[in-house]
C-alpha cells in the first residue's frame, strides 16, 4: 500500500510540474513543451531543496515510456486524422514513412560515425540507434501553424500522417537496433553461445513478423472496439473503452503476442475512427477533447522528464557531437524528402515543392525522440552520449525549427 502511495505522489509531482510548464509557456508565449522542459529543470533544482525522490530511475523509464506514454500518444494522433483525407493520401504517407525514414536514419548513422569518428567509444550500432530515433518526427509546431493560416485539410492530412506513420515505424525501426545492440553487448560478455545466430533474411523475417502481426492485432482490436462501442451506446462508455483499448492493444501486443506494439495501437485508433466515423456527434461527441487533454498530459510530461534529467555537462562535454547530430538530422530529413517526394506521383498525389520545403524544414524531434532515448538501457556504453545528441536536436527544434515555422509558411504562401 505504501508503494501505491509513493507512485502516486510522483506522479501527482509530474503533473503539477507540467501544469507548471502551461503556465510558464503562458506567461512568456512560448511553444507548451518548452515551458515544461524549463519547468523540469526548476523541478530538478527544488528536488534536493525539498529532498525528495522523483522515482524516476533510467532503468525503469523504459517501462514508463513504451507502456504509459507512447500509447496514449500515438493513439490520440491516430484518433485525430481524417479517414476520407487520409486515403487519398495513404500512399505518399507510407511512401515517406518506410523508404523516407529508412534512408533518413542510415544518413544520420552515417553523419554521426563519421563526424564523431571514434569507433570504440561511439560504434556503428550506436550512430544507429541514433539514427532511428532522430527519424521520428514531431510537426506539433507546424500542425499547429498551419491550422492557423487555414492552409487546407490535404496538406495537414499530409504533415500528420506522415508523421504518425513515420513514428511507429521509427519505433519498430528503434526496438530493432536495440535488440541487436543488446545482441552485441551479449556477445562482448562471453556468452554469445547462447544468442540466435542472425542474418540478414533473419532480421527481415522478424521485422515482418513484428509489423504485420501489429497490423492484424490492431485490426481485430480496433472490429471489436467498434462492436463494443455500438452496443454500448452511451458517450461516457465510449471513451472508456478507446482509452482501455489504447493501452490494452499495446499490452496485448508486446506482452502477449511478440509483435509491434505501437503498429497494433496505431492501426487500432485508424480502424476504429473509420468505423465509427458516423458516431462523431452521437457516441464520440468528447473524443476529440478527451485525446486532446491525455495527449497534452503525456508530452507534458515527457518533456518534464527531459528537463529532470538533463545536465550542464551534456552542454560542456558532448557540445560537438549535439553540432554533428543537430547537422545530421536537418540534413538528412531534407535529402530524405528530396529523394522520395518525386517518387510520390506513381502511389497518389504529387507533392507540391513549396510543401516538400516546408515538410524538410518542419520535420521537427520532440516528443517521441525524446520518449525513445528515455528509454535507452543504462547497460550500453554509449547511452549518455545519444541522449545528449538527441537533447540537443530537440532544443534546436523548439528554438529555432519550431518558431520560425510560421514565417515559412508565409512566405511560401502555402
Amino acid at each position: 500500500m505504501n508503494d501505491v502511495v509513493v507512485i502516486v505522489g510522483q506522479g501527482l509531482y509530474l503533473a503539477v510540474a507540467a501544469i507548471i510548464g502551461l503556465g510558464i509557456s503562458r506567461i512568456l508565449r512560448i511553444d507548451n513543451t518548452l515551458g515544461c522542459l524549463l519547468a523540469g529543470v526548476l523541478a530538478a533544482f527544488l528536488l534536493p531543496v525539498i529532498d525528495y525522490d522523483t522515482g524516476l530511475r533510467a532503468t525503469s523509464l523504459r517501462e514508463l515510456v513504451f507502456f504509459v506514454i507512447l500509447p496514449v500518444l500515438i493513439f490520440e494522433s491516430a484518433w485525430q486524422l481524417e479517414p476520407r483525407i487520409l486515403k487519398r493520401w495513404i500512399g505518399p504517407i507510407l511512401l515517406f514513412s518506410t523508404l523516407g525514414l529508412v534512408i533518413c536514419a542510415f544518413l544520420i548513422a552515417a553523419i554521426t560515425y563519421y563526424g564523431i569518428g571514434h569507433p570504440a567509444g561511439f560504434p556503428w550500432i550506436a550512430a544507429l540507434l541514433t539514427g532511428a530515433i532522430l527519424a521520428a518526427t514531431d510537426p506539433v509546431a507546424v500542425v499547429n501553424k498551419l491550422r492557423q493560416e487555414k492552409t487546407g485539410e490535404d496538406l495537414l492530412s499530409l504533415v500528420e500522417g506522415e508523421s504518425l506513420f513515420n513514428d511507429a515505424a521509427a519505433v519498430v525501426l528503434y526496438s530493432l537496433v536495440l535488440g541487436l545492440a543488446t545482441y552485441s553487448i551479449v556477445q562482448g560478455a562471453g556468452v554469445s553461445a547462447e544468442a540466435p545466430s542472425l542474418s540478414v533474411s533473419s532480421v527481415t523475417l522478424y521485422f515482418c513478423m513484428i509489423f504485420f502481426g501489429g497490423v492484424a492485432v490492431g485490426l481485430i482490436l480496433g472490429l471489436l472496439t467498434t462492436l463494443v462501442i455500438l452496443f454500448l451506446r452511451t458517450p461516457s462508455a465510449a471513451l472508456m473503452t478507446l482509452v482501455i483499448v489504447a493501452f490494452g492493444s499495446f499490452y496485448l501486443a508486446e506482452s502477449i503476442l511478440h509483435v509491434s506494439g505501437i503498429i497494433s495501437v496505431m492501426t487500432c485508433a485508424i480502424v476504429a475512427r473509420a468505423c465509427l466515423r458516423k458516431q462523431r456527434k452521437t457516441y464520440l461527441v468528447d473524443a476529440e477533447t478527451t485525446w486532446e487533454w491525455l495527449g497534452l498530459l503525456f508530452t507534458s510530461i515527457i518533456f518534464v522528464i527531459m528537463g529532470l534529467v538533463i545536465t550542464f555537462e551534456m552542454f560542456t562535454h558532448q557540445w560537438l557531437a549535439m553540432l554533428i547530430a543537430t547537422a545530421a538530422a536537418l540534413g538528412a530529413r531534407a535529402l530524405s524528402v528530396v529523394l522520395v517526394a518525386p517518387l510520390t506521383r506513381f502511389v497518389g498525389p504529387p507533392i507540391p515543392k513549396s510543401w516538400r520545403l516546408l515538410m524538410s524544414w518542419g520535420g521537427l524531434r520532440g516528443v517521441i525522440a525524446v520518449a525513445l532515448v528515455l528509454s535507452l538501457p543504462v547497460e550500453l556504453p554509449y547511452w549518455w552520449t545519444i541522449q545528449s545528441m538527441v537533447f540537443g536536436v530537440v532544443l534546436f527544434s523548439l528554438l529555432v525549427q519550431g518558431t520560425t515555422s510560421g514565417r515559412l509558411i508565409r512566405k511560401l504562401d502555402i
